[in-house]
């Protein structure tokens, strides 16, 4: 059976708004909007002690039942809860900056586990980065609504990682 897709959340970054509050373009492409949050804070303080912060990851996924290609990708934190051991592998990101994000986790870094496309979003809780980033499985069964043809095991375009309820 496939896995539930869980999705990680958009870039924390401010709106560049030029002259009478309109949107300006990003000269740098790594401001473009995402699926990944970094949500170290940037303070003044932040400046002088910027070593000691910690990374924060959004990791977002939708608790209310959604069909995709036939397949029903609810995952909620009372479903992680429920995963032996409390851990589960963070498959179905079929977004390339969001994968290149989920690749740049490091071992230990925490996220917010988001729960998103529901009555009440919100943050659920607290998820820990338990094993480096591996290939996804999902993007080579046939029968997986996150099933990609061109993606090759020998080259695998899709990663994934595990995470543990906190």
């Amino acid at each position: 059976m496939p896995r539930p897709r869980k999705r990680l959340a958009g870039a924390a970054k401010p709106d560049k708004k030029g002259p009478a509050g309109k949107r300006t373009k990003t000269k740098n492409p790594g401001e473009a909007s995402t699926k990944v949050k970094n949500s170290s804070p940037q303070t003044s303080t932040s400046k002088n002690c910027g070593k000691n912060l910690s990374k924060y990851w959004l990791m977002k996924s939708e608790p209310e039942s959604r069909l995709e290609k036939g397949v029903d990708v609810k995952f909620s934190i009372e479903d992680l809860k429920a995963q032996p051991k409390q851990i589960t592998g963070w498959d179905g990101v079929r977004n390339y900056q969001a994968r290149n994000f989920l690749r740049a986790m490091k071992l230990e870094e925490k996220a917010f586990f988001y729960h998103s496309n529901c009555k009440e979003p919100g943050i659920a809780g607290l998820v820990k980065i338990v094993k480096e980033a591996y290939p996804d499985h999902t993007q080579f069964e046939k029968s997986s609504p996150y099933y990609d043809p061109s993606s090759k095991e020998d080259n695998p375009k899709w990663s994934m990682r595990s995470l543990i309820l906190c």
